[in-house]
């Protein structure tokens, strides 16, 4: 029986896609999970503090010593660890008893492409795995692993893995009555462009539905104007996997893995670009999504009909796990 640890990316979250994302990790990871022990460490807080890592604590080593450690998605691998709080809490003093490390699905942060401080080279050159292909979710993702001088593999996105052509052919072309909305506050808010989506949402469905994917995203909303009638969803990925799951509904909004999450419940989805993300996977993936610059075309785009054609490597997919499945 071998020893697994979880690198887990929704524990102290403030975003719930990150719950779909490793709802998705674990699904996908079944095959190599089955009959082994799995243990799980947070990521966006630090599972040791230094002297616990540098100590060789007895229960720090158990972890330490795991067979495989998986990274589970997500935005996860920022170029300058010491920004004032990473997706993933790691220094030069505590990241020892994660050293093996393996990405599924991960993708590089905002500025990658600039590549990164010595600190952070040094930090995920001696902790991700030198041997084995890491999944990244873009090619941008791709060439920040290759740049750190390791192995990746562009699987695309893991909570897309399942997105076959027979599967894609099961997402309705034409509108529904009914529309779940996101929207993206901080970094994401532009106030007068979701005024718009949501001005166009009130034209074109007869139930419209927000769910606050993150935290702020309510009270973000509820400065916007037209809101009155729109049902609140509770902010919980459960509650959505239910709405999902009984409502014929269509997506719209700017939150990339509520866009996904709806795909995988078979419902016609129309993602907002808001930054890279979106924009690579769509590069990549061909999902349907525009750029919020261009959002005066949401309109027509929800009057259309369109198919989705998701576009997936699923041969480099099947090299990624058989590192691990016999």
């Amino acid at each position: 029986m071998k020893q697994i640890l979880l690198l887990d990316t929704s524990i102290a979250s403030d975003n719930k896609g990150d719950d779909i994302i490793m709802e998705c990790v674990r699904k996908e990871l079944t095959p190599i999970f089955h009959d082994n022990f799995v243990r799980t460490l947070p990521t966006h807080v630090s599972p040791f503090h230094w002297y616990q890592a540098w100590r060789g604590l007895t229960a720090v080593k158990s972890f330490a010593n795991s067979d495989y450690k998986f990274v589970g998605g997500s935005n996860i691998l920022v170029p300058n660890l010491t920004t004032y709080y990473p997706q993933w809490n790691i220094n030069i003093f505590n990241y020892r008893p994660l050293r093996g490390c393996i990405l599924v699905g991960a993708g590089a942060g905002v500025s990658a492409e600039n590549g990164s401080d010595w600190h952070t080279k040094y930090v995920y050159r001696h902790m991700l795995h030198n041997e084995y292909y890491h999944s990244v979710r873009d090619e941008r993702s791709k060439k920040y692993v290759e740049y750190l001088g390791l192995k990746a593999i562009n699987t695309g996105c893991v909570t897309m893995w399942m997105m076959t052509t027979d599967f894609c052919k099961k997402i309705p072309v034409t509108k529904s009555d009914s529309v779940v909305l996101t929207l993206t506050s901080g970094y994401g808010a532009s106030p007068e462009a979701d005024q718009f989506m949501i001005n166009t949402l009130n034209k074109l469905y007869k139930n419209i539905f927000f769910w606050p994917q993150c935290l702020g995203d309510y009270e973000y909303f509820s400065q916007l104007q037209n809101i009155n009638h729109i049902n609140i969803l509770q902010a919980t990925k459960e509650a959505y996997d239910e709405y999902l799951t009984k409502e014929n509904t269509d997506y719209v909004g700017t939150r990339l893995h509520g866009g996904i999450y709806a795909m995988r419940h078979c419902r016609r989805t129309i993602i907002i670009s808001i930054d890279e993300r979106a924009k690579a996977i769509k590069e990549d993936n061909n999902i349907i999504s525009i750029e919020r610059t261009k959002i005066n075309d949401l309109l027509s785009l929800i009057s259309s009909d369109f198919q989705t054609n998701v576009k997936m490597d699923l041969d480099s997919i099947y090299k990624w796990k058989s590192q691990f499945i016999d």
